[in-house]
């Protein structure tokens, strides 16, 4: 493993928790299609490939259903609107987003674009990324496409880069386009999910991403 030319991270359980928000309008979609509510912490379970697959785990149903292109309509509404009415940074993230400045910064969410921007606005966090690839720009992670889209306007090539994050699309998509992965605990996935996926390195928090990178520079001389 080297020290990286550029890094794209994770959204959702790696640089902030959004459980809450993604919860209430996932609860919002069922109640307007007449379902009961389901419990923040079950619907935590279902984040991580986009909005169409977190319905269709909360409803039973399959993706391409009827029942989640109605659903869609009500999630999207509300959670566009309320994407960080509880959503808070994760430990460590800003200042570890203001450490790395110097690098290029890409963020590559499986989050609508709509929503994305609503809640990067509020954290007042859009200027710190170089690029944004979002659900609906193209193919989802574990895609590589979405890291080799959202590195293409730093100008740096995968194989100098790394992708954080806390989900097995987001190892599944680094390894795919040829980027060194590093899987953050304490997100949305178990411990030993994430490591089952293969990352080139598994970090205990944030906090952990600079002391990675500085014994890899010391390494180098």
């Amino acid at each position: 493993m080297h020290a990286p030319r550029a890094i794209v991270f994770d959204l959702d359980g790696t640089l902030v928790d959004s459980s809450r928000d993604i919860a209430a309008a996932c609860n919002y979609a069922l109640v307007a299609e007449g379902r009961a509510e389901l419990p923040e912490s079950t619907i935590a379970g279902f984040i991580g490939d986009g909005a169409r697959v977190l319905l269709a785990k909360a409803f039973g149903v399959e993706p391409a259903s009827e029942t989640v292109d109605r659903a869609l309509v009500p999630f999207q509404r509300y959670y566009a609107s309320h994407a960080a009415v509880y959503t808070h940074w994760m430990p460590g993230a800003v200042e570890l987003l203001t450490a790395l400045a110097p690098l290029p910064l890409a963020l590559a969410t499986n989050k609508p674009r709509a929503a994305t921007m609503a809640l990067l606005d509020a954290l007042g966090a859009t200027s710190r990324f170089a690029s944004l690839y979002c659900g609906g720009d193209g193919p989802l992670k574990p895609s590589p496409e979405a890291v080799l889209q959202a590195l293409a306007p730093t100008g740096v090539s995968a194989r100098d880069a790394w992708v954080v994050g806390d989900g097995v699309q987001d190892i599944g998509a680094a390894n795919a386009a040829g980027a060194m992965s590093v899987a953050v605990l304490g997100g949305f996935t178990a411990e030993r999910t994430l490591r089952a996926a293969g990352p080139d390195a598994v970090i205990g928090g944030l906090a952990e991403l600079l002391p990675l990178l500085a014994s890899l520079k010391d390494k180098m001389g």
